[in-house]
């Protein structure tokens, strides 16, 4: 949630560009990373309850870092066709 929130943060500001959305990968990255490794460390140790949350939440945190790669991705893409252009 922090890419799209910090692209819609972009689109409503005067000071912060789209570009400066790039800065907070980093932290998605961190972010997606902690989320994998929180449910890791909860597989095998959920015997009640719903499991589906557990598999939900492993979906979630895999498609966040499939979204800071993408993101990544784009801005290194973005970065190549600027330093070819001149």
């Amino acid at each position: 949630m922090v890419i799209p929130a910090a692209v819609a943060y972009s689109r409503y500001s005067t000071k912060f560009s789209l570009l400066d959305a790039a800065y907070v990968i980093p932290v998605a990255a961190v972010a997606a990373v902690a989320a994998i490794l929180a449910v890791r460390g909860t597989k095998g140790h959920v015997h009640f309850g719903p499991r589906r949350g557990v598999r939900l939440a492993w979906v979630l945190a895999i498609l966040a870092v499939c979204c800071t790669l993408s993101a990544s991705i784009a801005i290194g893409f973005y970065e190549l066709l600027l330093r070819l252009e001149h």
